[in-house]
């Protein structure tokens, strides 16, 4: 992973994804925090999947339990940090399935 500045901009506020995933990384550094966020974010495809194949819509209301339960464990008990869901919840999103990517594809340890 190539050294980027991790640090909050002077306003608190990102302007963009691409400001806030250096940042987003960096509040998950501890190796148990993300492979619960990696089995969370393939459980919750795991259980979309099942729901559509299913004709089933009630697993829908398991995926934000899924993805978020194992993220919070990881950050509560691991990180000792506030998931970034509170403050930036659509890059908090976002950089949950592409960091989901980059574990996928070797770019961060998994």
């Amino acid at each position: 992973m190539p050294a980027t500045d991790t640090s909050k901009p002077a306003t608190g506020e990102f302007r963009s994804f691409a400001e806030f995933y250096p940042f987003y990384l960096s509040e998950h550094r501890n190796d148990t925090s993300r492979r619960l966020h990696y089995v969370g974010s393939l459980l919750v495809l795991v259980i979309l999947a099942w729901a559509i194949l299913g004709s089933n819509g009630w697993w829908l209301l398991a995926l934000p339990v899924a993805g978020y339960g194992f993220a919070w464990v990881g950050h509560f008990f691991f990180e000792k940090n506030r998931p970034a869901t509170f403050k930036y919840p659509l890059y908090s999103f976002m950089g949950d399935w592409v960091m989901l990517k980059d574990m996928l594809t070797g770019r961060i340890r998994f």
